[in-house]
């Protein structure tokens, strides 16, 4: 049987299950098992600063990134006192985080010669080696013969990634494949953990419409509260906006929003990496101005 060409992206997006949690628990096997908090110290309910990370025994507790940490503790004690055990509270170890995150990037690397590194802990990558592609010029399009075999193609890759993952580094991941990079990164959060989810070009509009709105990406909580008061709360509900009118209510977002919510992402695959920021940071106990005293920490 002939198959028409049809000119299509295969793109998968990878996220590492609550990584710094996970690498801590994979280095210290005391901590396997309880639930994990890595971030700034808690100082019994008083300290400052936030979650960084929290595994999913933690999550149970109510406990999740970018928490006040205070609060993280609140929940933990508040689980105690239900008969639970009481979160581990971590400081960070990014030497080793980023040594664990080079290592998955290599092992991607030998699966895909397109690799775009997003933080840390997640890329997105292209499918290859595959018999059902052509390949082309454009980094992260390929030409597909037989699109059926080609996601079946995908899938074996996602399974094997997951696997040499597993067995080389003893951490799961989250895998998402779609048709382009938004689909991709919103599929991989669909399962979590250990996840693989898989959406087709055909089903993408279908797969966002019950989705709450938050999940599009770019739809913080100052937009999810004007969509709230709008009586939006799926990406359902968002598609019955014209494009004016989205621009009318969000300027230039509006106009983007409009393609989000149908699974529309031409952004390309960019293969070099470079971090957002490196630094360092501390959260004093108490608050101050005083230029003395910042002048001396920066010193």
């Amino acid at each position: 049987m002939r198959y028409n060409k049809t000119i299509m992206r295969i793109i998968a997006h990878i996220d590492m299950d609550a990584f710094f949690a996970a690498v801590e628990e994979r280095d210290h096997e005391w901590l396997r098992g309880k639930p994990i908090v890595v971030g700034a110290d808690p100082r019994e309910g008083r300290g400052r600063g936030v979650v960084s990370t929290a595994n999913y025994k933690a999550r149970e507790y109510g406990i999740r990134s970018a928490l006040p940490i205070s609060k993280a503790w609140e929940l933990s004690e508040a689980a105690k006192r239900k008969g639970l055990e009481p979160a581990v509270f971590l400081f960070t170890n990014f030497a080793e985080y980023e040594k664990t995150s080079a290592r998955i990037m290599k092992i991607l690397k030998t699966f895909s010669n397109v690799v775009e590194q997003a933080s840390i802990d997640e890329a997105y990558f292209e499918i290859k080696n595959s018999k059902s592609l052509d390949r082309t010029p454009t980094a992260g399009q390929a030409e597909i013969r037989n699109p059926k075999h080609a996601w079946g193609t995908a899938a074996k890759t996602a399974k094997s990634i997951k696997e040499e993952i597993r067995k080389k580094e003893k951490l799961t991941c989250s895998i998402g494949i779609g048709p382009n990079k938004l689909i991709a990164k919103i599929a991989s959060d669909f399962k979590k953990p250990d996840g693989l989810t898989i959406i087709t070009e055909e089903e993408k509009e279908l797969f966002l419409e019950p989705l709450p709105v938050r999940k599009i990406p770019g739809i913080g909580p100052k937009t999810e509260l004007l969509l709230k008061r709008m009586n939006i709360a799926t990406v359902r509900d968002l598609k019955g906006f014209a494009e004016s009118e989205l621009s009318e209510l969000m300027g230039k977002w509006g106009k983007e929003l409009y393609r989000k919510v149908r699974g529309i992402d031409d952004s390309p695959l960019e293969t070099f990496y470079e971090s957002k920021s490196i630094g360092e940071q501390e959260t004093f106990d108490e608050d101050t101005r005083s230029p003395n005293i910042l002048i001396a920490k920066l010193n």
